[in-house]
């Protein structure tokens, strides 16, 4: 499947990236439009869709609190106190209303 020069600047056009001819003319964009035809066509029926090649896991372990009721002692470290009495982090603005 072969794409014209302006069908490919429009392409350009719609994901926001400014492409000279010269550029388009460097590329191989009709290769890589045949090799992802050849990737559609292989079969993949019975394979398992994965996250990522490697596998891998994360370890677990038991969520067991082991010091309860630090908030106090967490608030304590804060250098701007004026939330600490109600009980969360002041922060400064970060957006306008």
């Amino acid at each position: 499947m072969a794409f014209s020069k302006q069908q490919l600047h429009k392409f350009a056009n719609l994901i926001r990236i400014d492409v000279s001819d010269e550029k388009l003319e460097k590329m191989n964009i009709d290769g890589v439009i045949e090799w992802l035809d050849k990737l559609q066509k292989i079969d993949t029926t019975g394979v398992k869709p994965m996250i990522s090649p490697a596998e891998h896991s994360l370890p677990l372990r038991e969520d067991i609190v082991t010091e309860p009721n630090m908030r106090d002692k967490i608030l304590a470290n804060d250098p701007d106190t004026t939330g600490v009495s109600r009980g969360y982090f002041a922060v400064p603005k970060v957006m306008d209303e």
